[in-house]
């Protein structure tokens, strides 16, 4: 398969998913390699039986939605977003829920792939932010679609490279190496994995932390895009944080939130006035 003919194909098959070609402009080698196993394992000779086979077998687009899934994840993806939850946003929500006398901080990492950034959470927050803030505990609620990325996220053993941007400090403290894995070690298992695919269902929060980094802005089309925001943003409590990619932004008419000052990727869900 040719670039042209993946770039043709997507074209036409990403808009009836509720998909933006914009999104996979830069991974569309990587989707190319995934059609073309898929034809392999249908038998088909090229993109076009493929496309035809779509054209007559309605649940082949369930296989393709599911193709389309762009995992990309890594422990302290975007070293700048992490250092700034550590140093601002988590602080900040902790202290919001100790004058609410609330005891229960909660987050949640929606399209959390294979747990890199929930744990990260969660090993930021035990080592940083609860030392200074010991009447507040973390609960991490993480969801994904993929059933097999989610076993290997409560599995929690991950490869060196997985590893590479996570500060030394975090290292040491997180993992156990085991025939050159690196599992998490028992203290930071804590978090709550679900099968749920964002489109169609969310936990149910409030939630004072949400990290939708990725996923909904990048690979959406911006109807459906809109409609999940209107979801998220009813899970949020006032005065918490969203968190979107360092290269997303907020749909058009996003009013409930204002960018959280100095904070690259992150906003305020506004309090009612």
């Amino acid at each position: 398969m040719t670039d042209t003919e993946c770039t043709a194909f997507l074209q036409w098959a990403l808009p009836r998913l509720q998909r933006r070609w914009g999104g996979y402009r830069k991974v569309r080698r990587l989707v190319a390699k995934r059609l073309a196993r898929r034809l392999r394992a249908l038998g088909l000779a090229d993109i076009a039986d493929y496309r035809r086979r779509l054209e007559l077998d309605r649940l082949e687009w369930d296989e393709l939605d599911a193709l389309l899934a762009i995992p990309i994840s890594r422990f302290y993806r975007d070293r700048e977003v992490f250092g700034t939850l550590e140093r601002e946003v988590l602080p900040a929500l902790a202290q919001a829920a100790r004058r609410a006398q609330r005891t229960m901080h909660a987050c949640w990492s929606a399209g959390c792939a294979s747990g890199e950034e929930p744990y990260t959470l969660a090993v930021a927050w035990g080592l940083h932010i609860q030392p200074q803030q010991p009447g507040v505990a973390l609960r991490i609620v993480a969801t994904d679609c993929d059933t097999q990325l989610l076993e290997r996220a409560r599995a929690g053993c991950y490869a060196g490279s997985s590893l590479k941007e996570l500060p030394p400090d975090l290292r040491a403290a997180a993992f156990d190496e085991r025939d050159g894995r690196f599992c998490m070690r028992p203290q930071w298992r804590g978090v709550e994995f679900v099968h749920q695919d964002l489109r169609h269902e969310m936990p149910d929060g409030p939630f004072d932390l949400v990290l939708l980094r990725n996923v909904v802005a990048t690979y959406y089309a911006p109807q459906l895009q809109r409609e999940i925001f209107q979801r998220v943003t009813a899970r949020v409590r006032p005065g918490g944080a969203l968190v979107l990619g360092c290269h997303e932004s907020l749909p058009a008419g996003a009013s409930e939130f204002s960018a959280w000052p100095g904070a690259r990727g992150v906003y305020r869900r506004n309090a009612p006035e």
